[in-house]
């Protein structure tokens, strides 16, 4: 399929007022797609065969709410978010922190897309003479490994820098050494490619230092491949409800701070930022595992949990950063395999790795300032509730507007509960004469 065109502009107001047809055709004009191009997210889309075929011991297939957030501007392109994702609040939070930060937008800086590689070295006699032959071989070292992937080099990735570091001096492994093998994936996620590149290199590396292999695999902590986004948010969008934006902006930063001060907030700040990154990188196919833990550990790498994104107060706004590691990739994987993997990668205009992580980080700082501001002003529970009782009427069986009438009555009394979603539906079915 060839690259769509990018969109036009991505402020699409009361965008979930329009039933699903609509949506889908303004989104498909928006992103230049067929007019059959939601046919890869629909029933059936992903065969019984093809799952068959990408993990063991298959019985059926799984669907998740796939879902745009809207409203973008991502390093000044009008960008739409594609997600999937169980939880109610977390798509429409998206569009609205994005419509606050729209006047300037989101801007990112992407680093190389270098991924590590580990070859552990155990029973070494001396590690500090192992670690110096190493450290003497280290550009042969990279030689050979270019020369296992001549075309990923030719095309400016591959093994790009290898180093050594002491873990232990004795114990139950003896020496341990650990050989770092830092690689440029370009636009794979890459855990395929260092996994092998480690391994061949293993028995080598090992005899150089001295000593035998262990275990040889990338690490999910990829420091060496970050994405950092910014926004600024001036407070006249801030404003809510009557609270005025300037009480709003420093509400935000003193939550912050909390978050900078005590791991059990920053945990729950960071999980925050994830349900945006993880509904992005699930719609896209990506290893949303892998960047959980590596997200996660890069948090602690100080030795002290820390939130990832940051909030500070600035004269009629407030500037807003995140950074953390992201490993995705726009080849291999189930992008080839995965139908509403490609539409996901084509609604956004995301065919390079770079691309793809500035809109998985735009999407997690989106979702931390939402949270933040509901904290700040109404309280997380009044918008998410709100779409909950939504879910509770339908699940009771309500259909069309039945649906809005007993999710407001819910959301009313504060009762969101599925035994009193149907003791309201039930009222108001004979309240119209229909059959219960």
């Amino acid at each position: 399929m060839s690259s769509p065109a990018a969109p036009r502009s991505t402020r699409l107001t009361a965008f979930f007022r329009l039933g699903v047809a609509e949506r889908r055709r303004r989104l498909l004009e928006l992103a230049g797609l067929p007019a059959d191009g939601f046919a890869a997210v629909d029933s059936g889309a992903l065969s019984i065969e093809a799952a068959d075929g990408m993990i063991e011991n298959v019985v059926g297939t799984y669907a998740l709410p796939f879902a745009v957030a809207v409203n973008f501007v991502i390093d000044d392109i009008d960008t739409l978010i594609p997600m999937a994702i169980e939880e109610p609040s977390v798509v429409a939070a998206a569009s609205n922190a994005a419509r606050m930060a729209r006047p300037r937008g989101f801007t990112t800086v992407v680093s190389a897309p270098v991924m590590i590689g580990q070859i552990q070295i155990v029973h070494v006699t001396d590690v500090d003479a192992g670690a110096a032959r190493l450290v003497a071989a280290a550009e042969e070292i990279l030689g050979d490994a270019r020369r296992l992937v001549p075309r990923l080099a030719q095309r400016g990735g591959g093994p790009v820098g290898f180093d050594v570091r002491t873990l232990a001096r004795s114990g139950p492994d003896g020496g341990v050494l650990v050989a770092h093998l830092h690689v440029d994936c370009r636009d794979a996620m890459g855990a395929n490619l260092v996994n092998t590149l480690c391994e061949a290199l293993a028995d080598r590396v090992a005899a150089i230092a001295g000593g035998r292999p262990g275990l040889r695999i990338l690490s999910n902590l990829t420091d060496g491949r970050t994405v950092t986004v910014r926004c600024s948010i001036d407070d006249a969008q801030l404003a809510s409800d009557g609270v005025a934006g300037a009480a709003v902006r420093a509400a935000i930063a003193a939550a912050s701070r909390f978050a900078e001060l005590d791991p059990y907030r920053a945990c729950t700040h960071n999980k925050g930022i994830m349900n945006g990154v993880d509904a992005v990188l699930v719609a896209t196919g990506q290893d949303w595992r892998a960047v959980e833990a590596g997200a996660h550990a890069y948090a602690a790498r100080d030795g002290a949990y820390r939130p990832l994104a940051v909030w500070r107060e600035r004269d009629g706004g407030l500037d807003g950063e995140l950074v953390m590691p992201l490993a995705v990739g726009t080849v291999g994987g189930a992008l080839h395999i995965h139908p509403g993997a490609r539409l996901a990668l084509d609604l956004a205009g995301a065919h390079t790795a770079d691309r793809l992580a500035s809109l998985v980080a735009a999407a997690g700082i989106a979702t931390n300032l939402a949270a933040l501001r509901a904290l700040a002003t109404e309280g997380i529970q009044r918008g998410h509730m709100a779409l909950h009782a939504r879910g509770l009427a339908r699940a009771a069986g309500a259909t069309g507007e039945l649906v809005d009438r007993v999710a407001t009555e819910l959301a009313a009394t504060g009762e969101v509960k599925a035994d009193r979603a149907r003791e309201v539906l039930a009222r108001l079915m004979g309240m119209l004469g229909e059959p219960r």
